[in-house]
């Protein structure tokens, strides 16, 4: 009897460690250590904002270099899916362009917030739409219908084509809460579900606007300076540092309680000099 006692016990202790493990999103298969060497083993799995998503591609690929016997798998999806899936154990790290909602800190309490650079949110148009500088009011009106032909904002005789995110971008809701002061989109807002599906679209339709972070300004599309009292401000990474950018946001990634193992190295890695510097190569603003 006693022996049988002793063995349901185990199990029990067994599925509660399992249970732990499931909540607070330990998929991979980490070594223990902070920060593993070349001889270090393990799967890192990454999901989440298609904004982080480059910066997190390129930290990944320089990490394995280093560390050969090391696997990441980064995935993009939204910021809403990243931090689904690091509260739910599907990914040992979220990445979010914005902060987490109300009900996320609520359903997920757990989980710790790593920012590992800074972006502005770039407002982009067409490269021949001859319009230079808008006032946030005006792209607040142009967002809310309010504004609706381009030549009520110095622009050509055009309908605008309003163009932004879907539901589960960080972006959209870095946007509405820097931009849109609690008022609603237009109904006719075509939803895109990544910045380069909306930097796509821009730059083939001269009517459309549409809103990216800063690394996906310029090239095919022209990046609209926002004009603060009567000063046209560039939407550029110096701005956004200095603080005269209006539009700007924290780029997050998130571990279930604190970071361990791979996920602490990787997390290190990118806030180290060298991961910074691939922050700042990808039009992104460094943290350290």
């Amino acid at each position: 009897m006693k022996n049988r006692v002793s063995s349901l016990l185990t199990v029990s202790l067994a599925g509660i460690v399992l249970l732990a493990v499931v909540l607070c999103g330990c998929v991979s298969d980490q070594d223990s250590a902070g920060s593993p060497d070349s001889g270090a083993t393990g799967t890192l799995a990454i999901t989440g904002s298609t904004t982080v998503l480059p910066l997190a591609e390129r930290a990944a690929e320089a990490f394995m270099d280093a560390n050969t016997g090391i696997d990441i798998l980064v995935s993009g999806g939204g910021s809403s899916v990243g931090v689904q899936a690091v509260g739910e154990g599907t990914a040992d790290i979220g990445m979010a362009s914005r902060d987490l909602k109300d009900a996320e800190m609520e359903r997920y309490p757990d989980l710790v917030q790593h920012v590992v650079a800074k972006d502005g949110i770039a407002l982009i148009i067409n490269n021949e739409n001859p319009v230079e500088s808008l006032t946030v009011e005006q792209v607040r009106l142009i967002y809310t219908g309010g504004i609706t032909n381009w030549n009520e904002v110095g622009g050509s005789d055009a309908d605008i084509v309003v163009v932004g995110r879907d539901s589960a971008s960080g972006t959209r809701a870095s946007f509405e809460d820097l931009v849109m002061d609690k008022q609603e989109f237009v109904a006719t807002m075509l939803e895109k579900n990544s910045n380069g599906a909306v930097q796509q679209t821009i730059a083939g339709t001269p009517g459309a606007i549409g809103y990216v972070g800063l690394g996906y300004a310029g090239g095919t599309v022209k990046g609209v300076w926002i004009d603060v009292g009567g000063t046209a401000v560039e939407p550029s990474a110096e701005n956004v540092i200095a603080g005269t950018y209006p539009i700007a946001r924290e780029l997050n990634m998130f571990t279930c309680g604190e970071a361990t193992g791979l996920a602490a190295a990787y997390i290190d890695y990118i806030l180290s000099d060298e991961g910074q510097a691939i922050v700042e190569d990808e039009g992104f603003v460094p943290v350290s």
